[in-house]
C-alpha cells in the first residue's frame, strides 16, 4: 500500500496507542498464571497477535473482546510444538525460555524481516540451562530440545534486553533457584518494565544493579486484571508531530512510566518545543527548534522520531547508539539515512553517532523499508514538509500501531 501525505497543520488530541511491549509481556504472564488473567486495553497490533497465537499453541485459551483479552492457562502441550513469531523479535526472544519451560521440543518460525535477524544469542543463553538449540545458519527456523532447568547463566546484553526478559519470566517457575549474570546490558528500562510487570503478577526478582538477577524458583503467577499503559514509543511520533507541524495533545500516557521512550520529553525540551505537561496528558507545540544531542542506546526505538525532529532543527543534531539499529526490522540506520536524504536532509555516521544537519524538508517518494517506525517517521516529517511525500509499503505500521494514519488524519493531516 502506498500513501501520500500532503503538508498540513496538525491540531487536536489523540490517545496514545496501548503498549505492545506490555501487552506481549502480559500475554506471556497470563499463559504462566494459574487461572484467568484479563488484560485491559491491550494492543491488537500484529506483534501482539503473534504473541497471542504462540500462547495458544502453548496451551492457553484466549478470548478477545472489544477492549480486553482474557488469557486462561490450559493443558500444557504434549509432543512437539511449532510457534510462529510473525515479525516480532520480542515474541521470539521472550517466548524461547518460556516455551522451553513448558515443552521439551519447540520449533520457532517467523516471517518477513525476522527471518534475517540473528538468533545465536538464544542458544548461548539456553544452552547453559539444559536446552539444546539448532538454527539455520544462525537464523530462523530454530529448534529447542530439552526442558529449561534452574541454574546459573551468563549472557551478553549488548544486543538488547528481550532474551533476558524471557529468562526473568520463565525461571521463577523452574524447580529451583537461578542466577543470571549480565554484562553490557542495553535497554535497561525495558528490564525495569519486565520486573514491575512480574511484581504485578506476584513474582519476585532480585535485581542487583542490572548486573546480577537472583530468581527464586517455584514461584506462582497470580492471575488478575492487568491494565496496559499507553505506549511511549508510539506517543513519541505524535509529540514530535506537534513540535513540527502545529499542536498535538497526547492522552493516556504517564510521565512517571518506566518505559524507556518517555525520554523523548527530555529531547523535545532541549530542542525548544513548547510542552504543556499535566497528569495523563501532554501537549507538544511548534516553536523554533534547535539542535540537540542524545544517547539512544537504552531507547533505540526513539531514533526514527528523533531523526524526524532533528531534520527540522537549526544546526546539527547528534544521536548516539547507532549500533543498536543494525538488526531491527530493517537496517534502521541506513533506512533513516535513505529517507531523510530523499527529503533533502543530510545524514552521516561518525563512530556510533548519527549526525543530522537540519534544514528544509522537501517532498519525495520514499520507502518504508517494510519497517513500521520508518513509515511513521516519514509521515510525521511529511506533515511539515514543503511538498507532498509518498510512502511505499506504508502498511508496515500495522506491526505496532495499526491506527497511526487514522490518528494523524484526526489531527488534520491530509493523507490519500
Amino acid at each position: 500500500m502506498n500513501i501520500t501525505v500532503k503538508p498540513s497543520g496538525l491540531k487536536g488530541s489523540v490517545e496514545a496507542p496501548p503498549s505492545k511491549s506490555l501487552t506481549q509481556r502480559a500475554i506471556a504472564a497470563g499463559l504462566l498464571a494459574d487461572g484467568t488473567t484479563v488484560i485491559r486495553k491491550p494492543s491488537f497490533c500484529n506483534d501482539s497477535l503473534a504473541a497471542s497465537g504462540m500462547a495458544e499453541a502453548l496451551g492457553a485459551s484466549l478470548t478477545r473482546l472489544k477492549d480486553s483479552v482474557a488469557v486462561r492457562a490450559g493443558v500444557r502441550p504434549e509432543g512437539p510444538v511449532a510457534l510462529n513469531c510473525g515479525e516480532s523479535g520480542l515474541a521470539l526472544r521472550m517466548f524461547a525460555p518460556v516455551a522451553a519451560l513448558l515443552s521439551d521440543r519447540v520449533t520457532f518460525t517467523g516471517e518477513g524481516s525476522l527471518l534475517r535477524r540473528p538468533v545465536t544469542m538464544i542458544g548461548e543463553a539456553l544452552g547453559q540451562l539444559g536446552v539444546t538449540i539448532e538454527t539455520s545458519g544462525g537464523l530462523l527456523p530454530v529448534s529447542l530440545t530439552g526442558k529449561l532447568r534452574p541454574g546459573r547463566a551468563f549472557i551478553d546484553g549488548s544486543s538488547g534486553s528481550q532474551l533476558l526478559t524471557g529468562l526473568l519470566m520463565a525461571l521463577p517457575m523452574a524447580d529451583g533457584d537461578s542466577i543470571i549474570d549480565v554484562a553490557n546490558l542495553t535497554s535497561r528500562p525495558y528490564i525495569g518494565l519486565t520486573i514491575r510487570l512480574l511484581a504485578d503478577f506476584g513474582v519476585n526478582i532480585i535485581n542487583e544493579g542490572f548486573m546480577t538477577f537472583n530468581i527464586p524458583g517455584r514461584q506462582v503467577y497470580r492471575a488478575h486484571e492487568y491494565n496496559v499503559e499507553g505506549d511511549w514509543s508510539g506517543a513519541a511520533f505524535l509529540l514530535v508531530a506537534g513540535a513540527l507541524a502545529g499542536s498535538v495533545t497526547v492522552t493516556n500516557i504517564d510521565r512517571r512510566s518506566v518505559q524507556a521512550d518517555r525520554t523523548v520529553l527530555d529531547v523535545l525540551e532541549e530542542s525548544g518545543a513548547i510542552l504543556d505537561i499535566t497528569p495523563g496528558k501532554i501537549t507538544s507545540s511548534v516553536s523554533g527548534l534547535r539542535a540537540f544531542t542524545f544517547d539512544a542506546a537504552d531507547s533505540p526505538d526513539l531514533f526514527p522520531p528523533l531523526a524526524a525532529l532533528a531534520a527540522r532543527c537549526e544546526g546539527t543534531s547528534r544521536i548516539r547508539g547507532v549500533g543498536r539499529l543494525r538488526h531491527k526490522e530493517s537496517d534502521r540506520a541506513e533506512a533513516i539515512a535513505d529517507v531523510l536524504g530523499a527529503m533533502g536532509i543530510h545524514v552521516r555516521f561518525s563512530d556510533d553517532e548519527m549526525v543530522i544537519k537540519g534544514g528544509q524538508v522537501r517532498g519525495a517518494v520514499v520507502s518504508s523499508h517494510n519497517d513500521h517506525r520508518i513509515a511513521m517517521m516519514a509521515a510525521v516529517m511529511a506533515a511539515g514538509a514543503a511538498g507532498s511525500v509518498t510512502i511505499t509499503a506504508a502498511e508496515a505500521v500495522a506491526k505496532s500501531y495499526p491506527g497511526f494514519y487514522d490518528d494523524l488524519i484526526s489531527l488534520g493531516a491530509i493523507i490519500s
